[in-house]
């Protein structure tokens, strides 16, 4: 649930808290007032994509600031490692450069991590989810999503994905095929070059390295000697001179016991220099210069580079190359064969995906015949008595006949009145019944997900009279499972409201400022009367708003009691 909703310099917002509580929450104002922003200031903490446009005029940054509960995240906190109690806090930060950040409990995330929670706690509903009801490629998903097919789908697409392969593995083939002497011939004289090489893996690094000895040959000669002559090589060497330091600190330690563990120091020393000289001596004794190798290593690194500038890969690259060359000719030379038994093998790959297409199809129309049953229910108490929902379900039709989302084709058809046959919902709803078809859906898709709360910025549009009370009663008995916050112009839906809250906008020392306040009775008898005659609030329209209210009591009282609340 949204607990807190902390807002500053977002448009025309300079600052808002508001305080939501669980049922219906409901915002109303006059048109412009900036209801909206409030929706994209929600947009914004679930991670969509914020603009400096957001940020009012003046300010340095705009920043919006949410308080949930946090079970529903609890896992999502748990995999990115941030710690929380009984409460998840985030914070949006947009500033006037465009730059923008994200906290969730203190801890920086991306937009990429805050969308995935975001998508755990709020729900949004905008004015142009009816046109997304139009959209004919959303019915599908919306079916499976409805159903619960995600176990079934997840078996089609495996059995898809295995008949993908061989499709893509015989297309291969059919390009080798095409192109079966062209490729050989390139291949073959890739193959012969790269085998005349003889390439081994290391030898590289142990050529060049032996270069660079050769190279430096003298130097190296000139520096060993000279080492080995200061070690050992000569009457004042370092061996000589730590030698006769030993004997004569063996005689002192024979008077003075405090020298008396000296010697074996001193002896290790000298056996150190003595190891250290014999190394010199047997690497200068091992050191040999020739022509010939130096030339030799130089041609053959030459050959190892300048085929690994011609391929641009390095040594390991290279014997790669080599393999996949080898491996590709022999698939080219035996693709004929190869082909033959794919075909074999698509076509019983086929079979088992059009098996596994039509048990999804089968659940699908299970799930079909209960959406039906639902939404009828749902249009039914909303004032359309005598709608009729029907989820079509056809063949996708042509070679091989299903798709990654199976092998059918699903569109919603509606009749609104009795005696219309059924037809497409673009074509059959009015702007009223559209607003009403996509609340009952959306009523029946939220009783199948754990998205606890839900936000309807005006879907109520092109309703009004008993439809707009059907409406409000069922966003009331939808607060009952899930918060709901719904932005409304209709006074049969704010008199639901279990908190109202009045969103206007006022000019103040030249600037302009709207401002979000909880309405308590007498307010919400006045906004109420407001919305039914505007701002010219009679004893006629407060009365009427009274009416309102105490009617939207009694049913939520009954309400109450029909479900068996205390």
């Amino acid at each position: 649930m949204l607990r807190e909703l902390h807002i500053e310099n977002v448009a025309v917002i300079e600052r808002a808290d508001l305080e939501l509580g669980p049922g219906l929450n409901i915002m109303t104002g006059e048109t412009g007032a900036g209801k909206s922003i409030l929706v994209d200031a929600m947009h914004a903490i679930l991670g969509a994509r914020a603009s400096r446009e957001l940020v009012r005029t003046g300010a340095e940054k705009a920043v919006v600031c949410a308080t949930f509960d946090s079970d529903p995240c609890q896992a999502w906190c748990e995999e990115n490692e941030i710690e929380c109690d009984d409460e998840l806090i985030i914070r949006r930060q947009i500033t006037a450069e465009g730059k923008t950040s994200c906290r969730v409990c203190g801890v920086p995330v991306t937009t990429a991590q805050l969308r995935t929670l975001g998508a755990l706690l709020l729900d949004i509903h905008g004015q142009n989810d009816g046109q997304h009801l139009l959209d004919e490629r959303e019915h599908l998903r919306n079916l499976d999503r409805f159903g619960q097919l995600e176990p079934e789908l997840a078996r089609y697409r495996e059995q898809y994905q295995a008949y993908q392969a061989l499709c893509k593995e015989r297309d291969t083939l059919s390009t080798y095929e095409n192109e079966k002497e062209l490729l050989t011939e390139s291949l073959r004289r890739q193959i012969e070059e790269l085998e005349r090489a003889e390439l081994k893996a290391g030898e590289e690094a142990e050529l060049t390295e032996r270069s660079d000895l050769l190279r430096n040959f003298e130097k190296l000669s000139e520096a060993v000697d000279q080492a080995y002559d200061l070690l050992a090589g000569r009457d004042d060497s370092a061996s000589a001179l730590a030698g006769e330091a030993l004997s004569e600190i063996e005689r002192a330690a024979n008077y003075a016991s405090e020298l008396v563990s000296l010697p074996e120091a001193v002896k290790g020393a000298v056996f150190t220099l003595q190891d250290a000289a014999e190394t010199l001596r047997d690497f200068r004794d091992g050191l040999d210069f020739s022509d010939e190798e130096f030339d030799r290593i130089e041609t053959r690194l030459s050959l190892l580079r300048r085929l690994e500038r011609k391929y641009n890969t390095d040594e390991a690259g290279l014997i790669d190359t080599l393999e996949a060359a080898q491996n590709r000719l022999d698939q080219i030379e035996y693709a004929g064969d190869r082909l033959q038994k794919l075909e074999s093998l698509i076509q019983k790959q086929a079979e088992q995906t059009r098996a596994a297409a039509a048990k999804l199809t089968q659940a699908r129309q299970t799930a079909a015949a209960a959406l039906e049953q639902q939404v009828e229910r749902e249009l039914r108490e909303l004032s359309m008595p005598s709608v009729r929902f029907h989820v079509e379900i056809t063949p996708l039709g042509g070679d091989p006949g299903f798709q990654a989302s199976g092998a059918d084709n699903v569109r919603f058809l509606i009749s609104a009145n009795t005696g219309e046959a059924l037809g497409r919902i673009s074509k059959i709803a009015s702007g009223g019944e559209l607003s009403r078809i996509m609340l009952a859906l959306k009523n029946v898709f939220a009783e199948r997900d754990d998205v606890p709360s839900m936000v309807f910025d005006e879907v109520d549009a092109g309703v009004s009279g008993v439809a707009a009370q059907r409406v409000g009663e069922k966003l009331s008995k939808l607060s009952v499972t899930k918060q709901v916050i719904c932005i409304t112009h209709l006074p049969q839906i704010a008199a639901m409201a279990d908190r109202h809250y009045l969103i206007e906008k006022r000019e103040q020392d030249g600037r302009t400022r709207t401002t979000v306040q909880p309405l308590d009775s007498d307010g919400r008898q006045r906004e109420i009367a407001r919305l039914y005659g505007g701002d010219h609030i009679t004893p006629l329209t407060l009365a009427s708003a009274a009416e309102q209210l105490a009617s939207a009591a009694a049913y939520k009282q009954s309400r109450k009691k029909g479900e068996g609340e205390p």
